[in-house]
């Protein structure tokens, strides 16, 4: 199933895929980058709800912001290489970090 989606989600995960130069990736980038993905689409749908209440659609260029970041985030969290999340948080192109030295 893993395959399928990322073939769906190519268009995001190459831009951050892409290059050699050597990264910094730990293993809580990835899960703080989820956490950040879910606080963007909370903060997206309680606009949402906040907007569609007051019976206007006054917030909704935030709403779409929101959700394209919550998306991306997530995308790259879930489905992205370790170079991806490293690109995401701007570590690529830095030293590579000593694991366990």
């Amino acid at each position: 199933m893993k395959p399928f989606f990322v073939r769906m989600f190519r268009f995001i995960l190459d831009r951050f895929e892409k290059g050699n130069e050597a990264y910094a990736y730990r293993p809580s980038s990835r899960l703080i980058l989820k956490v950040v993905g879910l606080l963007f689409f909370g903060l997206s749908a309680g606009l949402l709800f906040i907007t569609l209440s007051q019976g206007k659609l006054t917030a909704i260029i935030p709403i779409v912001v929101f959700s394209a970041v919550g998306s991306v985030c997530m995308v790259v969290g879930f489905l992205g290489s370790d170079r991806a999340v490293a690109t995401l948080w701007s570590s690529a192109g830095k030293k590579e970090i000593d694991k366990g030295k």
